[in-house]
Parts: structure tokens; C-alpha cells; sequence
């Protein structure tokens, strides 16, 4: 086995046909969307180039810089929110409940699984106005309040989004967490509370920072997926009302393919990669001076 693993050939061999599908899945529609940003036209009236004028479109593009501030809201509030809500789960899942803490987690888990549409529709209906009151509305109505219409308008629209994703997605995160504060060494733990640090100052200055790491995990991967939100705002809005919850993902698929400007669609899903990326970038960044600082205090 050694001498088949160690031949270059035979490794190459036997990778071929994995690296041939990634080759043609993924790097080569990359390349094809890079290539088409310089193209105007679709496969119906053929492409035309078109030279730099998609991306001097998407500088003068209102609804672009529209949807990029929804995008960069919708991922700042979504961040914020999801990776609180996780990490204040995995707190109660390890220093409350501990090891009965199987059932809990299964339970706030149960909601990760669901699907997207499903969970959409289950919160139009919490939230309707019409035919007739959902459950939120008739608790307004109850105390004599007027009934409110949630998705008819962006701000109370964008509250319901939040709720949703928190509720849909605060069990992934409080999981992912919860194997981080797990490895925290319990002796650790047992000396900061001999020497006074209970509760609150026990989270803040020795939980917060040896979870540190997970912390950075969890936060990359939320901004990462609700910068790039698209199935939730499809199923409970579609983008509405009129362009008020309209991310950048959505802008980029009507334009694609219910506009069918593909150079012009190409030049926005290349702008959403490079601002993922360097939203990325930045949060390493701001993460490694806070530990490099964190560190030169301790010394």
C-alpha cells in the first residue's frame, strides 16, 4: 500500500476523475462567469462584447448600491443576532444544564433541518394580516391594538427576517459553540472560581477568551451566509415590498435570468464575491490584533 501511495502516477491516476468533476462543477464556471463580465447578450441574441461598460453600469447601478446596503445590513444584523443568540445557548447548554443538556439541544436543533420554504411560509402565517389575523396580530388585536401588516412594509419586513433566521438558525450555531466551550479545560474553569471570578466575570474574562477561535468560526460563517442570503428572502418576500428587502443575490438572479443580461448578471455575482471576500479578510484581520492585544495585556 505504501509503495502504491507513494507512486505519482498512480496518485495522479487515481485523482484524475475527482479533479476532472471539480475542474468542470467549479472551476470552469468560474472562469465562464469571469470571461462573460466583458460580454453583453445572453444564449438567445448571442453575446456581443462589450468591454468595461458592465462594470461602469454597476458604479452608476442605484439598485446595485441599493441591494449592497440591504446585503451589508441584512449580514451586520444577522451576525450580530445569530452568533449571540448560539453562543448565549451553548453558555446555558454547558454551565446550566450540562449534561441533561441532550434533549435541549436536540429540540433547538430541530428547526436547522427544516426547510427554508417551509419555515417561510410557517412565518407568513404567524405573521398575516389577511384572510384573516395570524397569531402575532391576534395578540395585538387582543389587548386592542390595530392589526399591523408585517411583510407590506421593509422595516417591520426586515424585523420578521431577523426572528426567522435567528429562530431557523440559533441551534446550528449554539452546536458549533457548545464543541468549543466543551474543550475549555475544567480545571480552568474550577481555579477562576476560587479565585472570585463567578458568573459574569467568569464568562467575560476567561470563557470569552479561551472560546476566542470558535468565536471567529462562527462569526465568518454567519457573515458569509447572510451576506449571501437568498432562499429566505425568496420564499417570505421575493424581495419586497417593491425593493425594500432586496439583497444582492436577488438582484443578481432577476437579472440574470428573468432579464436575462447575463454579462451584466456575471458582473454582480463578481462583485459579491470580492466584497465576501474582503469582508472576510477584515474580520481575520480585526480578530488577530484583539489577540495579539489580549496576549500583550496578559504579559
Amino acid at each position: 500500500m505504501q509503495s502504491v501511495l507513494g507512486d505519482k502516477k498512480t496518485i495522479l491516476i487515481l485523482l484524475a476523475p475527482a479533479l476532472l468533476f471539480y475542474t468542470l462543477i467549479k472551476v470552469v464556471p468560474i472562469f465562464w462567469s469571469l470571461g462573460l463580465t466583458f460580454f453583453d447578450g445572453n444564449v438567445l441574441r448571442g453575446f456581443t462584447p462589450a468591454g468595461f461598460d458592465n462594470f461602469t453600469r454597476l458604479v452608476g447601478d442605484s439598485n446595485f448600491w441599493e441591494a449592497l446596503t440591504f446585503s451589508f445590513k441584512y449580514a451586520a444584523v444577522a451576525t450580530v443576532l445569530q452568533v449571540s443568540a448560539g453562543y448565549l445557548l451553548a453558555l446555558l447548554y454547558v454551565f446550566a444544564l450540562k449534561k441533561s443538556s441532550v434533549i435541549v439541544r436536540t429540540i433547538c436543533f430541530f428547526p436547522v433541518i427544516l426547510p427554508t420554504v417551509a419555515v417561510a411560509q410557517l412565518f407568513k402565517r404567524i405573521f398575516a394580516i389577511n384572510p384573516q389575523p395570524g397569531p402575532v396580530n391576534a395578540v395585538i388585536e387582543f389587548f386592542g391594538g390595530q392589526s399591523i401588516d408585517w411583510l407590506g412594509d421593509g422595516g417591520t419586513a426586515f424585523a420578521v427576517f431577523m426572528i426567522m433566521d435567528v429562530w431557523k438558525s440559533m441551534g446550528f450555531f449554539a452546536v458549533l459553540l457548545f464543541a468549543g466551550l466543551v474543550d475549555i479545560p475544567e480545571e480552568v474553569i474550577e481555579s477562576a472560581r476560587i479565585d472570585g471570578a463567578n458568573g459574569l466575570r467568569l464568562v467575560r474574562h476567561i470563557v470569552i477568551p479561551l472560546s476566542l477561535p470558535v468565536l471567529l468560526a462562527a462569526t465568518v460563517f454567519a457573515i458569509n451566509s447572510t451576506f449571501k442570503v437568498f432562499d429566505s428572502v425568496i420564499a417570505l418576500t421575493n424581495g419586497g415590498p417593491g425593493n425594500d428587502t432586496m439583497p444582492l443575490t436577488l438582484y443578481m438572479f432577476r437579472t440574470t435570468f428573468t432579464y436575462n443580461e447575463y454579462g451584466y448578471g456575471s458582473t454582480l455575482a463578481l462583485a459579491l464575491t470580492v466584497v465576501a471576500f474582503l469582508i472576510t479578510i477584515l474580520v481575520f484581520r480585526s480578530s488577530r490584533r484583539d489577540v495579539t492585544a489580549a496576549k500583550g495585556a496578559k504579559r
